[in-house]
C-alpha cells in the first residue's frame, strides 16, 4: 500500500512538471527588461515624447472621490502605461502568447 502511495504521488509530480513546462510565465519574461518602457514618474507629455502616441488611450478609471484618483491607461504594442493624474505608476507588458500565464488584458 504504501509503496502504491509513493508510485501515485511520483506520477501526480511528473504530470504537474510537466504541465508547468508547457507554459511560459510572464514573469519570466519580465525579468528581462523590455527594450524600451516608460519609468516610474514621467509625465504623460514625457511618455508621449519618448515613446510616441499610444496605440489607443483608455477611458479613465476611478476619480469618484479626492482618495480615489483617476487612472489614465495607454496602450502600447507590448505593454500598457497607467498613470495617476499625469504621472507614470505602472508599466504592464502584453502576454505574448496564449499560453503564457499573465495579466488579463485591460478592461475596455
Amino acid at each position: 500500500m504504501k509503496h502504491r502511495f509513493q508510485v501515485l504521488s511520483l506520477l501526480a509530480l511528473a504530470g504537474l512538471s510537466a504541465a508547468a513546462q508547457a507554459d511560459t510565465l510572464l514573469i519570466e519574461r519580465v525579468d528581462k527588461p523590455l527594450a524600451a518602457k516608460p519609468e516610474r514618474g514621467l509625465s504623460m507629455a514625457e511618455v508621449e515624447a519618448r515613446f510616441g502616441a499610444p496605440q489607443e488611450k483608455l477611458d479613465p478609471r476611478g476619480g469618484q472621490k479626492k482618495q480615489w484618483p483617476a487612472i489614465h491607461r495607454w496602450v502600447y504594442p507590448d505593454y500598457v502605461v497607467y498613470f495617476e493624474k499625469d504621472r507614470v505608476i505602472d508599466v504592464v507588458a502584453h502576454k505574448a502568447s496564449p499560453n503564457e500565464i499573465g495579466p488579463k488584458p485591460p478592461v475596455r
